[in-house]
């Protein structure tokens, strides 16, 4: 299947904001994740609305500047988004400021959060980039790749995210609910990439096509 890449003289700057915009979304999500919420009597966290952008700019990187490079954004991004996902959830755990001194102790419930996210993030986005690569090249169906991407990008980062953080966990509530807790995150997050960012893709790869098709730089095309 042809398809439109990214100028190569824009491939550096893309991954730059690409590894910006994971690193943001992770760390905002493992903060997200600390305050729960009730839905129609199921428990969940806010974490579950704010994961899924990651798997829309993933998709969106893999179809625009390829497969090697969307793996490069996730090597790049790991380590940091590691470090100050730790950093912000001890500053700010439980949505309250402790205090720059909060940092002196070692939080073992927030590092458990910050390293299944690494954990997570890593093995999610991996098997993420292979089927929605594997579908792209085999279906002329724009949405199917982004959508069996995200069934199993984010299975896969659900169980290893809730079950390293929260498995036999220091926090009560979590260690006695995070099963319950981990299906209902991820059908939230399903529902909001089928419905929402699954057409955001769609969308976006338009304006970017379009866009690219207007500048004046030669495009490469690959198979």
């Amino acid at each position: 299947m042809t398809s439109l890449e990214a100028p190569r003289s824009r491939v550096p700057f893309s991954l730059s904001l690409l590894v910006a915009f994971h690193i943001a979304i992770v760390i905002a999500s493992n903060y997200l994740v600390q305050l729960p919420i009730n839905l129609l009597g199921f428990h969940s966290t806010w974490g579950a609305f704010s994961f899924p952008f990651i798997f829309l700019a993933t998709d969106l990187t893999v179809r625009l500047i390829g497969k090697a490079q969307a793996r490069r954004v996730i090597a790049r991004a790991m380590l940091p988004a590691l470090v100050v996902s730790y950093v912000v959830g001890v500053l700010f755990h439980e949505a309250d400021f402790n205090g720059w001194g909060a940092l002196a102790d070692f939080n073992i419930f927030v590092f458990r959060i910050a390293f299944a996210s690494f954990a997570a993030y890593v093995l999610g986005q991996l098997l993420d980039i292979q089927v929605f690569d594997r579908i792209r090249q085999q279906s002329r169906v724009w949405w199917l790749a982004p959508a069996a991407a995200s069934v199993f990008g984010q299975a896969l980062d659900t169980a290893a995210f809730f079950s390293i953080a929260f498995w036999h966990s220091s926090n009560p509530f979590m260690a006695a609910h995070w099963v319950e807790i981990a299906w209902v995150d991820y059908v939230i997050k399903l529902a909001v990439s089928l419905f929402l960012f699954v057409p955001a893709y769609g969308v976006v790869l338009a304006a970017v096509v379009r866009w690219l098709r207007q500048d004046p730089l030669p495009l490469v095309v690959a198979r």
